[in-house]
């Protein structure tokens, strides 16, 4: 009976070990751009196990723009993604099938960075001048009402579009005339002075009435409605990542560092993602998150940013900001 017993418990856990290692779900995120510090979350929580932990075999994709990155999860080739939650609004008004199961940056750290030997101290300084931007760039959706609110006439910036790999040096060589850029003020000074570049003037679209929510993990409505308990553990397993990522900020870079290697896993690369997820965790909870509630999206942040978008950026939609966000993933 001992003998018995102990071979029915022994097939129940062999049962329960295939059926684990069965039951990993293969999820594809997809980043906004390639791998930079901001990301090193994501690279933290696959190092140490935290998905597979979750049931989830992760497949961490580079992107090429918010835009994209969000047209890459409505179509189906991505599971989720992280990307600008303006960028998400604006795509899902338009019908695509997007909706915000997290928050991870809370506030936006857009910006206008201008090289320091162009003589430009202010944006007014702008007028006339050309900057550069990418054409997916989450960067591009306020700085229209950032224009405005600077007094600057439409079209008195001439904004050229070119390939994200290029955008930098395209910066700091002033393609076409450029003085500047649009771009995230977490990751571009840094990547910016990697290159050899003088640190920027940096004109934050925060300090031009712009509170607007930052980053976002976006997922297929399709998938939230016939696979909720797979966004609840994608949810969780990339909160409890990003807590780790808080506590130990060094680790998440070596571990990106492992995963994405090269420049990313030397001493200088390494430096430069530190400094950029120092950024994004320093917005990861928004004025109006009281409790420090990590991947919260708060009300009153998305409402507000909805009617600056409505007011400023001509979108057109009848929806109320709670459609384009839920909570109930959250652990």
């Amino acid at each position: 009976m001992k003998k018995t017993g102990w071979l029915i418990v022994a097939g129940a856990f062999a049962a329960l070990s295939l059926h684990s290692a069965q039951a990993a779900d293969k999820v594809r995120l997809r980043l906004n751009w390639m791998y930079y510090g901001s990301h090193a979350g994501f690279a933290l929580g696959k190092d140490k196990g935290i998905y597979e932990k979750y049931g989830i075999d992760l497949d961490i994709r580079s992107g090429n723009g918010s835009g994209s990155a969000h047209r890459l999860v409505a179509n189906g080739d991505s599971t989720f993604d992280y990307g600008s939650c303006a960028s998400m609004v604006n795509l899902a008004a338009q019908g695509a099938p997007l909706i915000s199961v997290a928050v991870i940056d809370a506030m936006g750290t857009d910006g206008v960075l201008v090289r320091p030997d162009t003589g430009v101290k202010t944006l007014a300084d702008l007028a006339g001048k050309t900057i550069l931007t990418t054409a997916n760039a989450g960067v591009n959706t306020f700085f229209p009402l950032v224009m405005k609110n600077a007094k600057l006439a439409d079209g008195s910036v001439h904004i050229v579009n070119v390939a994200e790999g290029a955008l930098v040096t395209g910066y700091l060589q002033g393609t076409g005339g450029a003085v500047g850029m649009l771009g995230g003020l977490d990751d571009k000074p840094s990547e910016i002075i990697t290159a050899g570049g003088q640190p920027p003037v940096q004109f934050a679209y925060s300090d031009y009435g712009i509170n607007q929510v930052g980053y976002c993990i976006a997922a297929k409505t399709s998938t939230v409605e016939s696979n909720p308990d797979l966004v609840k553990r994608f949810v969780a397993a990339t909160i409890e990542s990003y807590k780790l990522t808080e506590a130990n900020p060094q680790a998440a870079i070596n571990a990106m560092g492992d995963i994405v290697g090269g420049t990313m896993n030397e001493d200088a690369g390494k430096k430069a993602a530190l400094d950029v997820l120092k950024v994004t965790l320093g917005v990861l909870y928004s004025k109006a998150n009281t409790k420090h509630e990590l991947g919260l999206n708060v009300p009153g942040d998305w409402a507000d940013m909805l009617d600056l978008m409505k007011t400023y950026n001509g979108l057109k939609t009848d929806k109320p900001a709670t459609d384009f966000y839920t909570n109930k993933f959250l652990p």
